[in-house]
């Protein structure tokens, strides 16, 4: 069985709530990443995406600097454990259908993974993995 913990990030990025979505884009870029786990504290409170702030918030006409991460997470964030089997994670992505699940351990955010890190581990010739496993062109 292969677990989450073998192949998930844990170079993740997380925001306060009541960051701004100028903030966060501004963090995404950055760092090269598509998203930002929301935190209170050690709680995972919920994640934005560059396609929540493109069309949550922008398409809604929100003012990006005063527009907080609070006003459009996804909230109800399903996690995992790092022990996890990887073929579980996948379902769960599926069945919510959700591409990120944060891991987290005693409560405490540890790691992040992603449809593309599952086509990295599961399936490494499919064009998903081919252009997930890829340094980003941004």
């Amino acid at each position: 069985m292969t677990t989450v913990g073998e192949f998930m990030t844990t170079r993740l990025v997380t925001m306060d709530g009541n960051d701004t979505l100028t903030a966060a884009a501004q963090e995404m870029r950055d760092s090269a990443i598509g998203d930002v786990v929301v935190t209170d504290g050690d709680d995972v409170v919920g994640i934005v995406t560059d396609r929540d702030i493109t069309v949550r918030a922008v398409a809604g006409e929100m003012d990006p600097n005063r527009t907080t991460l609070r006003q459009i997470i996804s909230r109800d964030v399903i996690t995992v454990s790092q022990y996890d089997d990887a073929v579980a994670a996948a379902d769960l992505m599926r069945t919510y259908a959700v591409r990120r699940l944060p891991v987290v351990e005693d409560g405490r955010l540890v790691g992040l993974v992603s449809m593309g890190d599952l086509a990295v581990e599961r399936e490494p010739q499919s064009v998903l993995a081919d252009i997930s496993a890829d340094d980003p062109n941004n």
